[in-house]
């Protein structure tokens, strides 16, 4: 007896990974590097997807060199597109320096904490994960549904 054939996606799964110096120079040059990738997936430059993605690439990647930061080792961006989403995600070695599984509202003078609102309300949904061997991953995933061609 033979298993039965599970439906698969139609598509091409693509994959960019990187990994960047946890620097404020080398969060700009993973922003940089995303936004080029994307426009060699057909994801033009100044699109709404295009400029969602770059909010969500430059505040996860400044959290992780700000809040994720261990000298001398770096953070890593992988954007994953199949053809119904993008997926972000960026790993860095503190995985005892985690987000809140949820964006809390900050107080009204608090000095940070504002932007992961904002991974909040760009993102079609956002988790952080545990990292092997160490430190956390954060992923958002965006829909692209029909707005961008396979």
């Amino acid at each position: 007896m033979q298993p039965p054939v599970t439906p698969q996606q139609l598509g091409t799964v693509r994959v960019f990974t990187q990994r960047f110096s946890s620097t404020p120079l080398g969060a700009r040059l993973a922003r940089h590097l995303a936004l080029h990738q994307l426009h060699a997936w057909g994801i033009r430059h100044g699109t709404d997807v295009s400029d969602t993605v770059a909010l969500l690439v430059a505040e996860l990647v400044a959290n992780a060199v700000t809040h994720g930061r261990v000298p001398g080792r770096d953070f890593e961006l992988r954007l994953t597109r199949t053809p119904p989403t993008l997926r972000i995600e960026v790993s860095d070695t503190r995985g005892e320096r985690r987000p809140p599984s949820r964006a809390a509202v900050p107080a009204p003078l608090a000095e940070s904490g504002r932007g992961l609102l904002l991974v909040e309300a760009l993102a079609d949904r956002w988790v952080v994960l545990d990292r092997v061997p160490v430190g956390k991953t954060v992923r958002a995933e965006l829909d692209l549904g029909g707005a961008v061609a396979p």
